[in-house]
């Protein structure tokens, strides 16, 4: 599946179906179906040269329950520090249900300073993916699944998701080994 998303694909460090069942277990919820192939396929890297996925690992950095609760918590203290002023803060959804970010669990980052959330409202076997921007009020909605995701932030639709006049992302993926995982978390 992940080879028909990413014409270039060098897989990283891969998560194992026991890694995935802890974070789900720890997050409490069931994992995405998409999300764990990608999880499996393609692993711990960058893709489009943009997006990183954290991923079920023993690296902290890259850890998916780790960076849920780190990116949650960065969140929450940037929004924080903007109401400072007495204002309250608004999170601008476009075409969604501004309490979607209630709903959220972190499990993306981009290179911008964008954040990548599942609604974990949902029953199915996918949650809706939503793109917070870099100014940390635009909410866009960025796929079904994760497959869904990537095939339009590669392709014509990337502005509907990135934000207006951003290009299209290669559609490759460049995955990081466990020995330079382990090297970064002090381990090697």
């Amino acid at each position: 599946m992940w080879e028909s998303v990413f014409t270039s694909l060098s897989a990283g460090f891969t998560a194992r179906g026991a890694d995935l069942d802890r974070a789900a277990a720890e997050l409490g919820f069931p994992l995405p179906a998409s999300y764990r192939s990608f999880c499996e396929t393609c692993g711990i890297g960058l893709a489009g040269g943009q997006v990183r996925i954290a991923v079920p690992s023993p690296y902290e950095a890259s850890d998916l329950a780790t960076q849920a609760g780190v990116i949650a918590v960065s969140v929450g203290n940037a929004v924080a520090m903007l109401e400072d002023g007495g204002e309250p803060h608004r999170f601008d959804v476009e075409d969604g249900d501004p309490a979607v970010i209630e709903r959220a669990c972190f499990f993306g980052a981009g290179e911008d300073g964008s954040f990548l959330f599942w609604d974990v409202s949902g029953t199915g076997e996918e949650y809706d993916i939503w793109l917070l921007a870099p100014d940390l009020e635009t909410v866009r909605f960025g796929g079904e699944s994760l497959v869904d995701f990537f095939t339009r932030v590669t392709g014509p639709a990337a502005a509907l998701v990135l934000g207006p006049g951003a290009a299209p992302l290669p559609a490759r993926f460049e995955g990081i080994s466990e020995a330079t995982l382990a090297r970064g978390a002090g381990l090697a």
